[in-house]
């Protein structure tokens, strides 16, 4: 008879309190460092480093839910390094599109990285990436890609309105 280790062994149980423990004091310096120190700069770091530390406890614990907050932070981590590190001419609409391309990855992240977890591939955080990814994409694209928001900003209230006569006329049927 083998011995097979079961998820929920004590062994296990004490690999991810360790991990956990390890996770909460690297927060916890984190924090306290950002405080400590005059450094201007350590602070765009801060969320980046969050995320990191969230996605490897998740990675280390098979958990997707570490994963959603490692994404996320992640995401507004290095979009906040690329808006502090990168010069831009076109101003704060390009400065925002930047930002919201790489929020958007920390979605697509989340996505890519769930196959490693206890669960099967998670496809629902793909619906915001790709939401924030196509704003983003078009607040790089200047007046051009305003206008088109401006239309969709018209548009997508009428799709909601029109759902909702649906609706409310196929249930009369039903």
């Amino acid at each position: 008879m083998s011995m097979q280790t079961n998820p929920t062994t004590p062994s296990s149980n004490a690999r991810k309190s360790a991990v956990g423990g390890a996770a909460l004091i690297a927060i916890g310096a984190l924090a306290l460092g950002a405080q400590l120190t005059d450094i201007d700069q350590l602070g765009v770091l801060i969320p980046l480093a969050l995320g990191l530390i969230f996605l490897a406890w998740g990675l280390v614990n098979r958990s997707f839910g570490l994963l959603i907050p490692g994404g996320i932070l992640s995401g507004i981590g290095v979009g906040a390094i690329l808006i502090e590190l990168t010069p831009f001419a076109n101003g704060e609409t390009a400065e925002g599109g930047l930002f919201l391309l790489a929020f958007a990855a920390g979605w697509v992240l989340i996505s890519a990285l769930s196959v490693f977890t206890e669960q099967r591939f998670q496809w629902w955080p793909l619906i915001p990436g790709g939401i924030l990814a196509t704003v983003g994409a078009l607040l790089l694209n200047g007046d051009a890609g305003l206008r088109l928001l401006e239309i969709a900003g018209l548009i997508w209230p009428l799709g909601l309105l029109a759902a909702g006569i649906y609706l409310l006329l196929h249930r009369r049927k039903a």
